[in-house]
């Protein structure tokens, strides 16, 4: 049982996880009704639905470096409206090709989180499409690509865009100190793993895509 995270956090501080995420058997990966759990540097099949669990080797390294990076996507987007007082944010949902959802679950359930899709606030000279990327790569460990804007949602102190994804790559079992698991859940199931209310508006706007079948909207943009 993993007791502190493999990786220190920002301030090179080691990370003690109280209640430690517990893996499920490699079997789930490809159940594509279970939910599959992996948590930090545990066990992966070699790849899931033909794309490989390989990890990121030209992450980029400055901001400059992500606003460019690749994933981003030229979509129809609708204009982002930030409130008074409020921050911008990104996020990201991103939907396997057997149509199952990938979570990350914050270290010590941060925020009053069980189970999440990655966000971010955005830093100055960023775009939305890249904070995205980034936050699901420091969060999940994933390599991205952006689909569609999917919704925007105002929360306590920010405004979040949240794009649907596919994942390109990447090793979940990399995942970043602030996730202490990462799960890939059935579409019907993310109730029962993400429990926080603001999560339900994002989970709607997933459910009412075309056909409501997940899968098929990011296998389209293969």
């Amino acid at each position: 049982m993993i007791t502190f995270h493999p990786q220190p956090d920002e301030h090179g501080a080691p990370v003690r996880l109280a209640h430690p995420s517990t893996p499920t058997a490699i079997g789930t990966w490809h159940d594509h009704a279970s939910i599959a759990t992996v948590t930090p540097l545990g066990a992966l099949p070699p790849s899931l639905n033909d794309t490989p669990f390989a990890p990121w080797l030209d992450i980029p390294l400055s901001t400059a470096d992500w606003q460019t990076v690749a994933g981003q996507a030229a979509i129809d987007e609708s204009p982002f409206v930030i409130p008074a007082g409020f921050a911008p944010a990104a996020g990201v949902v991103i939907v396997e090709d057997d149509g199952r959802v990938w979570a990350v679950a914050p270290s010590n359930r941060f925020g009053g989180y069980d189970a999440t899709f990655p966000k971010g606030r955005v830093d100055p000279d960023i775009s939305l499409q890249a904070t995205a990327i980034r936050e699901a790569f420091e969060e999940s460990a994933l390599r991205v690509q952006i689909v569609r804007h999917l919704v925007d949602c105002r929360r306590t102190q920010t405004m979040t865009r949240y794009y649907l994804a596919r994942r390109l790559g990447g090793n979940p079992a990399l995942m970043g100190w602030e996730s202490q698991a990462v799960h890939l859940v059935p579409l019907a199931l993310l109730e029962t793993v993400l429990n926080h209310p603001n999560d339900g508006v994002i989970i709607d706007a997933l459910r009412r895509l075309p056909g409501s079948e997940t899968g098929a909207t990011t296998a389209s943009a293969k």
